[in-house]
């Protein structure tokens, strides 16, 4: 599925993009704290872009197959097994990621109905959970196609 491979190389090129832009914000903000001149709410900024950063490079991560899997008692296993195992432990994840954007969903429409704001900037806090399904809901969409075995098919 050729598709899903752009998606979530595009996924991770933009969770690159918000590293680089936490890093860009940290020096400046250093900088200017020896400046007197410091960076208000980069610390907000930084919580906001490394999450973010997180889970837009997630469904990469998963695609690649770049997770840590413990297989010490799978070592010695029969190759079927393992892409047994392999194909349930994506499953899992899938169901587990979906949750979790399903849950940041509901969740950012609760915080944007009671009005939370971030303490410095004043930022909606809503838009942090928001900015994070899409990457979740990727990574659901990129483990269950791993766990039925679509992922190399075109």
């Amino acid at each position: 599925m050729r598709w899903l491979h752009r998606l979530a190389l595009w996924s991770a090129l933009a969770g690159c993009l918000a590293a680089c832009a936490v890093a860009l914000l940290t020096v400046a903000s250093i900088v200017g704290r020896q400046a007197g001149r410091p960076i208000q709410g980069d610390v907000e900024l930084s919580q906001f872009g490394i999450a973010l950063c997180i889970a837009l490079c997630l469904p990469w991560c998963q695609l690649r197959r770049a997770n840590i899997i413990v297989d010490f008692f799978t070592q010695k296993a029969p190759p079927a097994m393992n892409r047994a195992l392999d194909a349930l432990g994506a499953f899992l994840l899938a169901l587990m990621v979906a949750l979790l954007a399903w849950r940041s969903t509901v969740g950012a429409q609760a915080v944007r109905e009671a009005g939370e704001t971030t303490m410095i900037l004043g930022l909606p806090m809503w838009l942090s959970y928001a900015a994070l399904a899409p990457g979740l809901a990727l990574t659901a969409l990129v483990a269950f196609a791993q766990a039925v075995g679509w992922e190399g098919k075109e």
